[in-house]
């Protein structure tokens, strides 16, 4: 049994997987907040410094999602055999050093080549080792456990892209990046060493706490028959809910990290500087946060298929409204409302998949999601560049990812859970009938 060090101080009144959701927290707060907000705001700067187009830049950032991808597809069935520690310790390191290495690059095949190692560092350490976490400590309680979670990744937007606007009218990208790299480092490996453990097993604890398990009547998707099945990938690829989750996650990532990316870039002509610009990509995390707790506080208990359509539907209008007004005040309601998704967008994928295919197969299966997601992830900021570069400005691209965020919408209505009459496999459903019985 290994106890990290944090519970041998921490008051044990409180459920020790509350302090992982809080340490999950901070480790996206560095990781997602640089990795993800990060590029966002370093993508101006490095076509200004470099006189490079925006499709080149968005290029980089199209194949940093790809590979990162990549990646989370490759290491999660590992993490579901051995857990998450080792990759996300190397993985921090790594994204620290290439962070740092963005500000010294001084032509495309440099930034190319950084952002690649970035990447497999992103995929080693950030979404799928978190969710496989939180996914293990709760299940009764996951929506608002991840809630918590993930609001170190919102966090990241409001605090980090300003500041690394800040640091870049300081210095420039020589300034900003190494910077960033420093932070992810200083705070991440402490918090992984002392706080984290990958399974309450490991603990003597159950998932939840000391809750009574769920009747096979209430909540059935939480059953334990539901949670501790085994799913082979052939088994999972062979189901509507994983194609329709693919397909629909695939559409709207594509779409929103597009938008994303080009955000700030976009307002910066409408709201007149780059800092007021990067200051609303943090009025979108913050909008984030707030909608995300709010969601978590209530999502445990009602259906997040149906929930899923309309936040899609929400976010897709949102941005057709900011496209076609001119007013401030307008601009920055939508921009907020823009956020109340986002966050919630990342969040019920992993909800979906974790309520569909439960726990013990969590790292295989959200893995190979996430690589397609995060391979739309990574062509969105490539074809909005793009489509900006041949027409002139950005009514056209957003408008185009609004309809795939439509689009989308429609496809999640397929993602009905998969029947519970297949056979689980007997080894690994034993394993995790242990974890969560405590032994």
């Amino acid at each position: 049994m290994r106890l990290p060090p944090a519970a041998r101080v921490l008051p044990r009144s409180v459920f020790y997987g509350w302090y992982i959701a809080v340490g999950c927290a901070v480790l996206s707060f560095v990781g997602v907040g640089v990795g993800y907000y990060g590029l966002a705001v370093f993508l101006k700067p490095l076509k200004d410094e470099h006189h490079w187009s925006t499709t080149a830049v968005s290029g980089a950032t199209g194949l940093y999602f790809s590979i990162s991808g990549l990646t989370s597809a490759v290491i999660g069935p590992r993490i579901d055999r051995t857990g998450p520690i080792k990759f996300m310790a190397v993985g921090i390191l790594i994204v620290g050093l290439s962070v740092a290495a963005i500000g010294f690059v001084h032509s495309l095949w440099q930034l190319y080549l950084v952002y690649s190692v970035l990447a497999i560092a992103f995929g080693m350490s950030t979404a799928v080792a978190t969710n496989a976490i939180m996914t293990r400590w709760f299940v009764r309680r996951r929506a608002k456990a991840m809630a918590v979670s993930a609001t170190g990744v919102s966090a990241g937007g409001v605090i980090l892209s300003p500041l690394i606007s800040k640091l870049v009218d300081i210095g420039g990208t020589e300034l900003a990046a190494p910077s960033m790299g420093i932070l992810v480092v200083a705070v991440a490996l402490p918090v992984l060493f002392l706080v984290i453990a990958w399974d309450p097993k490991l603990m003597g604890l159950k998932p939840d706490g000391n809750m009574v398990p769920i009747p096979e009547t209430a909540h059935s998707l939480l059953a334990e028959q539901v949670q501790l099945r085994h799913w082979s990938m052939a088994q999972a690829r062979r189901t509507m809910a994983f194609w329709s989750l693919t397909i629909a996650f695939l559409l709207v990532l594509t779409a929103q990290t597009g938008y994303v990316f080009h955000q700030i870039s976009f307002l910066e002509d409408r709201l007149g500087s780059r800092s007021t610009a990067a200051f609303a990509l943090s009025v979108t995390a913050g909008g984030s946060i707030v909608a995300r707790l709010i969601v978590g506080m209530f999502a445990d208990n009602f259906d997040k298929r149906k929930f899923t359509v309309g936040l899609f539907a929400l976010q897709a209008t949102s941005i057709l409204l900011i496209i076609h007004t001119e007013n401030l005040a307008a601009t920055w309601a939508l921009t907020l409302v823009f956020g109340f998704t986002i966050g919630n967008v990342y969040m019920m994928q992993s909800l979906l998949v974790g309520e569909i295919f439960g726990l013990v197969s969590f790292g295989a299966v959200f893995g190979l999601v996430n690589l397609v997601g995060q391979v739309g992830a990574g062509a969105g900021p490539f074809g909005i560049g793009y489509l900006r570069d041949q027409t002139g400005g950005y009514a056209i691209p957003f408008t185009v990812t609004a309809l795939l965020t439509y689009l989308a919408a429609v496809v999640i209505l397929f993602a009905r859970p998969a029947k519970r009459e297949q056979p689980a496999h007997s080894e690994t459903t034993g394993e995790a009938v242990g974890a969560l019985a405590g032994k």
